[in-house]
């Protein structure tokens, strides 16, 4: 299958990301001197502005991080809380089943908790060189084709909310593509946070980047965010800003084919990655070969019963008793393995595990989700950042700021992750105070001998996952390089509950993109695989980016011609 642009190799450093002039703003990074954090999170934050259909500063942006002499990786949640004052049954007197779009669905805003916090810990230039960027991008640039029809497609919404139609509608219309859209007060937020920055200088550099980063959860910023919220009618509350900090800990971990996998924690879907991989480590899928029909339904079965379990068992682990060591267990995946069948496909998810003796102790059942119909709201980003040193950074920042409101004079809206709780008792993402949504987003690192070796992820809701998993079995299967493994077709199962309000699952639906091939996609269907054709290359299939380290050092980069991705470096 030909490949379309060529794997970028550079000797210094690579930025990847879902958009050109996010990687740009982190490429610039480097030549101040940064290192890849300081260049990831210059770019996670350019995404919040030019990304504005998909993500926000005042959104999530889970965060994952490598430095020489770490132990393993630092997992940053970059995730918000649902209000404290808020339980299920009050929510659901208000709005029964649904989630209205907008203030409703509202968590703490967390991705300027993370961003900053992972600045301050492990990157090495200043707040106001890693805003400088993004405040250019505030000032104006070119909007592109899908933001303009993405902001188009949501006007009737924007006319009614004036703050978001002043940016979104300049001149009472959706801007078209070329125009240059203007964010004068997120530049000015940015601006602000610089000049904190400048104020708390004899702090030490770290305390000053925490202080402007404190303006926003308990500061100047804080008050009216909540006051805003509460004309608007929302339950977030000035408590729970004050409350808000991101939690930083290790990943979930497994190997595959001796490679370290670390992936987030069952707070987010991102387990769902070392699950599938150790499902199918009991397989010779190199001997399958790439789009065959045996790999793609192994695949998809693997993936079921990973999704099955994530289904069941899957939430914020400070309220919820997760099985974690036993859903990563060998011998629980050989146990599951088993019920992959090479003549028929689950016409559904298989029923969830038991995953507890593996941990040694009992527990609950997990939870089996009913088919649902509806459509959530597409939205999610990537940046991943290497250098030579041998540091790394991947995040997936998200939250679209198209999404909800934005907070008058800030720029910014209020994350709208809420989304991604369920309204279902019973359920192990049930909405319940200060609980943290079960989130899609999932940056994710493979490790190999104490070292970064490919940081990876991707935007695509419940797709991120299945393209993760794809690309990895491309590269250390098949053996491709990245470029090629990111640009080969893909097959995304709908078999499973979407994680965005109302959970749309479609039992037995397998969307793949038509350049599979029809011999391929028909032995699918025969297999009772609900065979849906995509076109051949599409942001429904998610859109990976990656940067590996190669045996000679090199750095190799790669990024999805299914979005606006570039990788960039030196």
């Amino acid at each position: 299958m030909t490949q379309g642009r060529p794997a970028f190799l550079g000797k210094r450093h690579l930025v990847s990301s879902s958009h050109y002039l996010a990687s740009q703003a982190g490429l610039r990074m480097f030549e101040r001197g940064g290192n890849a954090i300081d260049a990831g999170v210059a770019a996670g934050i350019a995404l919040n502005v030019l990304e504005r259909h998909l993500t926000d500063f005042g959104g999530v942006a889970p965060t994952m991080i490598f430095r020489p002499g770490m132990a393993e990786p630092e997992t940053i949640d970059g995730l918000g809380h649902w209000p404290a004052s808020l339980d299920l049954a009050t929510y659901r007197a208000r709005h029964g089943d649904d989630m209205p779009v907008g203030i409703p669905r509202s968590v703490t805003p967390a991705a300027a908790d993370a961003w900053l916090t992972a600045l301050a810990r492990h990157g090495r230039l200043t707040l106001a060189e890693v805003l400088a960027p993004n405040i250019d991008l505030c000032d104006g640039f070119p909007v592109y084709p899908r933001l303009a029809r993405a902001i188009a497609a949501l006007e009737v919404r924007l006319r009614a909310w004036p703050s978001s139609a002043a940016v979104f509608l300049p001149g009472g219309r959706a801007p078209r593509a070329g125009e240059l859209l203007v964010q004068r007060d997120l530049g000015d937020l940015f601006r602000r946070l610089a000049a904190i920055e400048r104020a708390n200088a004899g702090l030490g550099r770290a305390a000053a980047i925490m202080a402007a980063r404190d303006a926003i959860y308990t500061g100047e910023f804080a008050r009216p965010i909540a006051a805003f919220m509460a004309a608007q009618g929302g339950a977030l509350t000035l408590e729970d800003l004050a409350a808000q900090k991101v939690a930083i800990g290790p990943g979930v971990r497994t190997t595959y084919r001796g490679i370290d996998v670390f992936a987030c924690g069952p707070w987010s879907q991102g387990p769902l990655v070392p699950m599938t991989l150790d499902l199918l480590e009991g397989y010779d899928i190199a001997s399958l070969g790439p789009g065959s029909t045996a790999f793609l339904h192994r695949y998809t079965e693997a993936f079921k019963l990973a999704a099955a379990d994530r289904e069941g068992f899957f939430g914020d682990p400070d309220q919820v008793d997760v099985p974690m060591r036993g859903l990563l267990s060998k011998e629980y995946a050989a146990l599951r393995r088993r019920l992959i069948r090479d003549d028929r496909a689950w016409p559904a998810l298989p029923p969830p595990g038991d995953p507890w003796p593996f941990e040694g102790r009992a527990g609950h059942p997990g939870y089996v989700p009913a088919p649902a119909t509806g459509q959530g709201s597409p939205d999610t980003s990537y940046v991943c950042a290497m250098d030579v040193e041998g540091n790394a950074f991947s995040a997936t920042p998200s939250d679209p700021g198209l999404g909800a409101p934005l907070v008058p004079g800030l720029g910014l809206i209020v994350s709208t992750r809420g989304a991604q709780l369920w309204t279902t008792p019973g359920h192990p993402s049930a909405i319940a105070p200060r609980k943290r949504p079960r989130l899609t987003p999932n940056p994710a690192l493979l490790m190999q001998d104490g070292r970064a070796l490919m940081p990876f992820g991707c935007p695509g809701e419940d797709a991120q996952c299945q393209a993760m998993v794809q690309v990895v079995c491309h590269v250390v299967d098949f053996g491709m390089n990245l470029q090629e493994a990111i640009e080969r077709p893909r097959a995304i199962s709908h078999s499973l509950p979407w994680s965005f309000h109302p959970h749309e699952y479609l039992p037995g639906v397998l969307k793949i993109e038509s350049r599979v091939a029809k011999s391929v996609r028909d032995a699918l269907a025969a297999l009772g695989h609900r065979v849906v054709d995509l076109p051949d290359f599409t942001p429904a299939a998610a859109g990976v980016c990656a940067i590996r380290r190669l045996e000679t050092g090199t750095l190799e980069g790669g990024a999805d011609p299914r979005r606006e991705s570039y990788v960039v470096g030196w």
